[in-house]
Parts: C-alpha cells; sequence; structure tokens
C-alpha cells in the first residue's frame, strides 16, 4: 500500500542532494528522474552567480521532502556531460523527469523564481502520486477491499483535502462496507464546490442504490412472482434492486433493460433512471456499464 505520509526518497539533503559526475549521470540523473523530478545545477567553483544560485535551489529542494531531487555538475571538472547537452554559460538549471529534460533557466533569477521553478516540479510529482494512489483505491473497491480502499482515500485526502475522486471513494468504501450511515455523513461534509462532481454524483447513486436495496425482498420469492406475472413491473424493479443487494450488477441491468422494453414510461421512467444511477456508479470503464449502456441507446433510438 502507497504510504502518502512518506516521501518517495529519504527526506534529508544528503539523500535528495548530491553531487554527479559524467561518470555517474545517467544513474543520478536520467535513471532517478524515473522515480522523482531531478533538477541538474550546472555550476563552477569561479562562478559568482553560482554561489547564490545553488543555495536556493538546495533550500527549495529540501523543502519538498524528497518530492525533487537535487543533482550538482562540476562544469570544469565534468565537460563531457556539459557538452552533450549544450551548457554554453554558467549557471544552466534543467529539470529531468522520466529521463527528458522539461524545464530549465540559464544565469541567476530571483528567490520567488526558484521557488515556483522547484514547486512546479513538486506539484507534479505529488499529482503523480496521488494518481497511482486513487487508482490503487479504485482497484481495491473493485476488489471489495473497503476497508484497505477507504484507508488509501483517507491518506490522499491528507495530501489534498477537496480531492472530489478520493471523496467519492471514501464514501463508495462505505457504503461496501454496508455503513451507510456513515457514507451519508462523509457525504455531508463534501465541500460544497465538489458536489456537482462525477465521483460525488456516482458516490451519491450507490449510496441511494443501497438505501433502496435495504428493503428488497428475497430475489426467489420475487422471480417467482414474476414467473407468475410478467408484466409486473413493481415487481421486476424490486427484483433488479435485490440482485443490486446481492451485487450482481450484470442480472440488476438486464432486469431494468427488460422493463423498460416493456414499458418504458412505467412510473416516470424508473428504469431508465435506475439504469443511469448504476451506470454512474459502476463507472465508465466497466464492462457490465458498457454493455448496458449501448444497450439502453439501441432500444431508446430503435
Amino acid at each position: 500500500m502507497l504510504n502518502l505520509g512518506q516521501s518517495a526518497t529519504p527526506a534529508n539533503g544528503g539523500g535528495n542532494i548530491k553531487d554527479a559526475t559524467d561518470a555517474t549521470f545517467m544513474a543520478d540523473v536520467i535513471e532517478a528522474s524515473k522515480e522523482a523530478p531531478v533538477i541538474v545545477d550546472f555550476w563552477a567553483p569561479w562562478c559568482g552567480p553560482c554561489k547564490t544560485l545553488g543555495p536556493l535551489l538546495e533550500q527549495a529542494v529540501t523543502a519538498t521532502n524528497g518530492k525533487v531531487r537535487m543533482v550538482k555538475v562540476n562544469v570544469d571538472e565534468n565537460q563531457m556531460i556539459a557538452g552533450q547537452l549544450r551548457v554554453q554559460s554558467i549557471p544552466t538549471v534543467y529539470a529531468f523527469v522520466d529521463g527528458q529534460p522539461v524545464d530549465g533557466f540559464q544565469g541567476a533569477v530571483s528567490p520567488a523564481e526558484v521557488q515556483d521553478f522547484v514547486k512546479r516540479l513538486a506539484d507534479g510529482a505529488n499529482a503523480d502520486i496521488l494518481g497511482e494512489a486513487l487508482a490503487q483505491g479504485e482497484q481495491m473497491l473493485e476488489q471489495g477491499a473497503a476497508a484497505e480502499a477507504a484507508q488509501v482515500f483517507a491518506m490522499v485526502l491528507q495530501q489534498d483535502p477537496e480531492n472530489a475522486q478520493a471523496f467519492g471513494g471514501m464514501i463508495r468504501a462505505a457504503v461496501i462496507a454496508g455503513d451507510l450511515e456513515r457514507a451519508e455523513q462523509m457525504l455531508a461534509q463534501v465541500p460544497e464546490g465538489l458536489a456537482d462532481h462525477a465521483a460525488i454524483a456516482a458516490a451519491r447513486a450507490a449510496l441511494d442504490l443501497a438505501r433502496q436495496a435495504e428493503g428488497a425482498g428475497e430475489t426467489r420469492e420475487l422471480r417467482e412472482k414474476l414467473e407468475r406475472n410478467p408484466d409486473d413491473h413493481q415487481t421486476r424493479f424490486d427484483l433488479a434492486t435485490a440482485l443490486l443487494a446481492e451485487r450482481d450488477n450484470a442480472g440488476a441491468v438486464d432486469e431494468l433493460l427488460e422493463l423498460f422494453r416493456r414499458d418504458r414510461e412505467w412510473n416516470d421512467g424508473a428504469a431508465r433512471a435506475q439504469l443511469l444511477k448504476i451506470f454512474d456508479t459502476l463507472g465508465s470503464k466497466d464492462p457490465v456499464a458498457l454493455s448496458g449502456r449501448r444497450r439502453l441507446s439501441s432500444m431508446i433510438f430503435s
């Protein structure tokens, strides 16, 4: 499990700031930048501006707690790599991500510009870490590991308190765990500006479906009743709800599509509304949702 409370690299200047040579540049910069952004400071002992810029960069990099690393290259002693990167004046600063230079500048710049330069890299690195964590949390939800997923989403929220996907994941984890009261409490805590976000809408739909499922009957009894009267639309709707309670999403979608086929206007279009709620809950990549949307569209436009 990702630990978002710790940086990917040791949170000390010695671990994140080092000197590199022509021989170590590949490992210290190219390979290392596949784990975290690496700033390369090309300098020389006789360079006056370098003596000012270097400490500013080191201070800003150290403040990122390992989200950004820094490598210093003395151009007098390492002319090969300086030549390959066409360093013609110093100080020259490059930022590497995934083995490629992505940003940089030449000459002395203000402390504010240094801070902005490093912050852009740190924010990008943090976004990658959070994205990986969110994907991990979603995978856990798909596997039914609600408690573990909730921990991951909670850690994301510690780093990004207004992350809509993490809020939605926390709510859906509570729904999967059967703790609907907690899900409602968390939904009430969602910042107003996120209320209409797709992730929050999906979580709200999941909670609504779970509340409906609380009053669902036994699927066996509902199937028997429906066999006696296939046009009993309420029973078919209840059967779909009961199937959702059993996490048989495909079966629920089948019943609702059949209800829509028989009477699309029944109960003010309840079948279509319920289908859309299920699709929102499952997400755009879920195979049941993808198939269900296609089948519903074909019925609507037939």
